[in-house]
């Protein structure tokens, strides 16, 4: 019995999807459950199993073809076992006396003559001029792999010294190469969401710093407790998300969003967590943070990192959000102005944490500063609002335990 394959139902937000990868071909055998396909949209990869156990009868959509919501894309006979395999060549009668060694000659001349001559043989290491030679055992390069531009195709030291700083593309491809890539569509709805943010949000950057002192004593301190107690290590991101949960609370304009002429303020605070991926940059939700504790937080961050690395996030894992958190310190970045993600209203910078020289208490101490930003809808958020926001982060980061007493 033959069992059709369809696009899964997408969500309204998602209009059609592109087939990345088809993970089986046309007569392989396939389990229920087994991945068929993968399917990227805008947001996400998709997998797509099987419904049935039997054998893959017919592809309709190849690798990069674009198909719609429940859209028929494979057939499945069901309870079918795949193509045998050909049958065993029958054995070759035995050689006559002597032509054991007459066959393997002949098999080795027939060979040489189809092996196309090389017109430039490759150069050895001592074919190769002295400055050359040296060049190419300092830099770790492979005579072999440069294009000589001497004469008679000779390899010279600056040919080497060229190749080792990427000036040029070996052997194989001239200097200047260049790859016309298409780009994913997540990529391509990243792009769509960065340039309707700029064109649509009158966006404005506050800064402050914080004195992580505090924060890095107790992570010092009870660290290796919490791990024991809740499996999972202590990061700086709970101590940001709840700081940042509980300022939105007291500031609920940071975590309204605009509708047409409305103003829509939101009760809860769900966070998205910027996490990078070799795609592209995600950002699931966390939801309901002002409930959650530092281990809950920190699990599910790690739940969905895991995720995203391995292509697992759902789409329902990105819908929503009422405020971001994005770390770019993880990549060494000190200050930037992130982007706001609409229809949130603000968007929180971490950066890198760098021991700074300060003032404390009429001295002048090193201390593990960072600086923090906030970009955020100057339409319906005053820079005074953005301002005290910042200095509420700034306040329980510095004074850790007033997170704890939901102060």
């Amino acid at each position: 019995m033959a069992t059709e394959v369809k696009v899964p139902v997408l969500p309204e937000s998602v209009s059609d999807a592109t087939i990345a990868t088809w993970h089986k071909k046309a007569g392989d055998a396939v389990k229920r459950d087994e991945n068929l396909l993968d399917l990227e949209t805008d947001k996400v990869v998709l997998e797509v199993p099987s419904p049935v156990d039997g054998v893959l009868k017919e592809i309709k959509f190849e690798a990069g073809a674009t198909v719609t919501s429940q859209q028929l894309i494979a057939v499945i006979e069901e309870g079918a076992a795949a193509a045998a395999a050909p049958a065993a060549e029958a054995p070759k009668a035995a050689p006559a006396a002597g032509a054991e060694q007459v066959q393997p000659k002949a098999q080795a001349a027939a060979a040489h003559a189809a092996a196309p001559a090389s017109t430039t043989p490759a150069p050895a290491a001592g074919d190769l001029p002295p400055g050359a030679r040296f060049a190419a055992t300092t830099s770790g390069v492979n005579p072999v792999d440069v294009a000589g531009t001497g004469r008679r195709g000779m390899v010279t030291k600056e040919d080497i010294v060229n190749y080792a700083s990427g000036k040029t593309a070996g052997a194989s491809g001239g200097a200047r190469p260049e790859e016309r890539v298409p780009m994913t569509r997540m990529r391509t709805r990243i792009a769509e969401r960065l340039m309707q943010s700029k064109n649509s949000i009158a966006m404005l950057t506050s800064f402050n710093e914080v004195n992580l002192g505090k924060v890095m004593a107790m992570r010092k301190e009870l660290g290796e407790s919490f791990e024991k107690a809740n499996g999972i290590k202590l990061g700086f991101m709970s101590f940001f998300a709840k700081a940042a949960a509980n300022a939105l609370q007291r500031h609920p304009i940071i975590n309204a969003s605009v509708d047409g002429s409305d103003v829509i303020y939101h009760g809860y605070a769900d966070i998205s967590i910027a996490v990078s991926t070799d795609k592209g940059l995600v950002t699931p939700v966390l939801r309901n943070v002002e409930r959650m504790g530092f281990a809950d937080i920190e699990g599910a961050i790690a739940d969905y990192a895991k995720k995203a690395r391995d292509g697992k996030l759902a789409l329902e894992d990105l819908q929503g959000g009422t405020f971001t958190i994005t770390n770019g310190g993880t990549f060494g970045s000190l200050m930037s102005t992130p982007i706001v993600n609409p229809p949130q209203s603000a968007i929180l910078g971490m950066h890198a944490i760098k021991e700074r020289a300060i003032v404390e208490n009429g001295q002048v101490v090193a201390a593990p500063m960072m600086y923090i930003a906030l970009s955020y809808d100057h339409r319906i958020i005053d820079g005074k609002d953005a301002v005290l926001f910042l200095v509420d982060i700034k306040n329980q980061l510095e004074n850790p335990h007033r997170m704890l007493l939901g102060m």
